[in-house]
């Protein structure tokens, strides 16, 4: 799941406007605890606007509106 939402963002068009870090969650298990049933979790600019699935369009448009 992890993946699909990765190539999602990156078909979003709007690559080169934010910078993708991943983190994987089996090595904290504070992490593991907060979303291991939840993944993948996305997060724009420390807010979490994903879980579970990401929508390419409404990426694009949640990027624009938080990172102004």
């Amino acid at each position: 799941m992890c993946d699909e939402a990765k190539e999602v963002i990156h078909n979003s068009g709007c690559d080169g406007e934010f910078i993708l870090e991943e983190i994987n969650i089996n090595e904290d298990a504070k992490l593991v605890e907060l979303y291991g049933n939840d993944i993948p979790v996305v997060f724009i600019d420390h807010i979490k606007v994903f879980k579970h699935h990401v929508d390419s369009r409404e990426f694009k448009r949640k990027l624009r509106r938080l990172v102004r």
